[in-house]
Order: structure tokens, then sequence, then C-alpha cells
């Protein structure tokens, strides 16, 4: 008898040894995403834009970016998500790299706890007061999500 004539004839042990499997491949660890990340100078007010409008936005970001005398912060707001999620111990950790005087790379590190209660949102994370002028400008970032000692997500810029 071949083996293939066992499986034909046992179907109920097929059956259960392939719903098993699928079972244990659906119990997978949590799975997590870093879907958006928006860095925004935040001016001397704590403000990161004159009015609502989009354009209004993105026109005096500009100008803060030309104008350091006129920034007292740095925000990052970052959407994230988490899938069959532990909701244990898990956080957002943002990585900044930047120059100071004399072009001396600095790195800073800001790490956010998460609502457990959330599969998902938006969370600001602002860089502000001594640690933003010792960073100076910024010149890469790295965001990961967390679950305990594992990374579930990642998004970082272009130089990082």
């Amino acid at each position: 008898m071949s083996r293939y004539s066992q499986f034909v004839r046992r179907p109920r042990a097929t059956v259960t040894a392939a719903l098993l499997l699928c079972a244990a491949l659906s119990a997978s660890a949590a799975t997590g995403k870093v879907s958006k990340v928006l860095p925004f100078f935040l001016d001397l007010k704590g403000r990161h834009a004159l009015s609502p409008s989009l354009y209004d936005r993105d026109a005096y970001q500009a100008q803060l970016r030309k104008s350091p005398e006129l920034r007292s912060a740095v925000r990052f707001d970052v959407k994230w998500s988490i899938r069959n999620g532990g909701f244990e111990n898990q956080k957002l950790r943002l990585e900044l790299r930047g120059t100071a005087e004399g072009n001396q790379p600095r790195e800073k590190t800001v790490e956010q706890a998460l609502d457990r209660e959330k599969t998902g949102d938006w969370i600001s994370i602002i860089l502000r007061g001594e640690d933003y002028k010792k960073l100076g400008e910024v010149t890469a970032w790295r965001v990961t999500l967390w679950e305990g000692d594992r990374i579930i997500g990642e998004q970082k810029s272009f130089l990082w």
C-alpha cells in the first residue's frame, strides 16, 4: 500500500492535521506597522501652522526651516498599528541624528509607551528644550514599533 492511499483512506486524520497546521500558523506573534511619519518644526509658541490650511502649514514649515531662531522644538506625528498583539510593553522609539556646533554628529532617542487599549492611532513625539538645542539640525530619523524586546514595525528617513 502506497503512502498516497493511506491518506485517501484516512481523510479524517488528514483534515485534522491540516486544521492543526492552520491554527498553529494563525497564532503568530504580533505584527506591526509604522505607516506614516510627519516631522514638523514648532515655533516659539508651540505651533506648527498658523491656520488649518495644508498649504499654509507647508508654507509656514518652509519659513521655520529657513529661520532656526523662530523654532523651539521638533514634533514627529506617527501613525502606527498592531495586529495580533499581546498588548504588553508596546512602545514607539524615535531615534534622531543631528549635527551640533563643529558638525559633530549627535544622537537622541525618545520612547513613548502606547495605550494598551488601542491597536492603532496617531501619536506625537516632541523633542524640545535643551535636548532639541543639543541635537542641532535633524539629518536623519528612524521610528520603530516595539513589543517587548522585538521590533515589529519600522519607518526611517532616506538618510538613515
